[in-house]
């Protein structure tokens, strides 16, 4: 157990540390040594210090804090499979190992079950009564939402491919990538991406639900804890 908490701490605390460096804008890392990256050590330290602090306080719940860890864990999955997905839909990241439209539309399918059940697991937490009727309506509204985005879609690739035969002829022209020899170019010089107005919508969507989850989530951890 000491050896599967230390592995925990420092791979949670490391990854934690890293996304923190990356919003910052710290160009540190393991790497380097501490005198030479000491904002990306500090927070990693300081992250081990808050977690030794919480669980070491008398009478601390941390068997509600690591529900609610995990609670949050199953929110936020959609969010990071949806960002997985964009990214392997990205020619200047994959080259010729984007996705295909059959992996897509599996992708597709698979991201929608993990948002319904996302929805399903924060309602359970935030509505024990919750019965299975209101469930199966979640899991039906959830279906046919998808069902309707999946005919946009589809409509907008077929609009979008009518457009004309400009932008089809300059795609022609593109050399053909070999997958044996394909290597990602260094990140200075890839391109922001571009979305197009539903992928916004989507995504705007998407972060509203993910800030008003994980928002009831916390709040409802904390009722939990002082007694309410």
């Amino acid at each position: 157990m000491i050896g599967a908490s230390n592995i925990g701490a420092a791979a949670l605390g490391l990854s934690t540390s890293y996304a923190l460096r990356h919003v910052l804008g710290l160009h540190h890392s393991l790497h380097r040594r501490p005198g030479e990256a000491k904002a990306f050590y500090a927070i990693f330290s300081g992250l081990l210090v808050i977690s030794a602090v919480i669980v070491i306080i008398p009478g601390s719940p941390l068997g509600l804090l690591t529900e609610g860890v995990q609670t949050l864990a199953g929110v936020l999955l959609p969010s990071a499979t949806v960002f997985l997905l964009l990214l392997c839909n990205d020619r200047g990241v994959l080259g010729p190992w984007v996705n295909s439209r059959a992996m897509n539309l599996f992708s597709g399918v698979v991201i929608a079950i993990l948002v319904m059940l996302s929805t399903v697991l924060t309602a359970s937490v935030l509505f024990p009564q919750i019965s299975s009727a209101q469930i199966i309506a979640i899991f039906a509204g959830g279906t046919t939402l998808t069902v309707l985005a999946g005919a946009y879609l589809a409509w907008a690739a077929r609009h979008n491919k009518d457009k004309g035969t400009d932008e089809e002829a300059d795609q022609a022209e593109e050399p053909v990538l070999d997958r044996a020899t394909w290597r990602m170019p260094p990140l200075a010089l890839l391109t922001r991406p571009t979305l197009s107005p539903g992928r916004r919508i989507g995504l705007s969507v998407l972060r509203g639900y993910l800030l008003l989850a994980s928002a009831l989530v916390v709040v409802k951890v904390v009722q939990i804890a002082l007694g309410h």
